[in-house]
C-alpha cells in the first residue's frame, strides 16, 4: 500500500517561511520523480516544484528563487522549503510521486495560509 503523508503546513505572515515535508511508503523512493502541487479555491491543481531521481529540478515561474525543492532518499523524504511567502501562496499543498508517467500517487494534501 503507498502512503504519501505531507506535514508542516499552517498558517504564517507575509514575508515568512515554512518548510514541508512529505514522507513516502510503499514505492521504491529513489526512482521516483518527487513532486509539490498546489491547489488555491476555485483554482485548478499546479504544479510548484519538481525533482527527478536524478535530482534536476524544476520550479513555477512565480516560486522561483524563493523556493527550494529537495530530497533524501535515505529518509523517503522529499522537501519543499518556501522563503519570502506571499499571500498568492495560499493554497493546499500535495505531495506527487510519480514513475515513467505510469505509476503516479498523491499525499493528502496539507494547508498552507499566508495571512497578516
Amino acid at each position: 500500500q503507498v502512503q504519501l503523508v505531507e506535514s508542516g503546513g499552517g498558517l504564517v505572515q507575509p514575508g515568512g517561511s515554512l518548510r514541508l515535508s512529505c514522507t513516502a511508503s510503499g514505492i521504491i523512493f529513489s526512482i521516483y520523480t518527487m513532486g509539490w502541487y498546489r491547489q488555491a479555491p476555485g483554482k485548478q491543481r499546479e504544479l510548484v516544484a519538481r525533482i527527478t531521481s536524478g535530482g534536476s529540478t524544476n520550479y513555477a515561474v512565480s516560486v522561483k528563487g524563493r523556493f527550494t525543492i529537495t530530497r533524501d532518499n535515505a529518509k523517503n523524504t522529499v522537501y519543499l522549503q518556501m522563503n519570502s511567502l506571499k499571500p498568492m501562496d495560499t493554497a493546499v499543498y500535495y505531495c506527487n510521486a510519480d514513475h515513467i508517467m505510469k505509476y503516479t500517487y498523491w499525499g493528502q494534501g496539507t494547508q498552507v495560509t499566508v495571512s497578516s
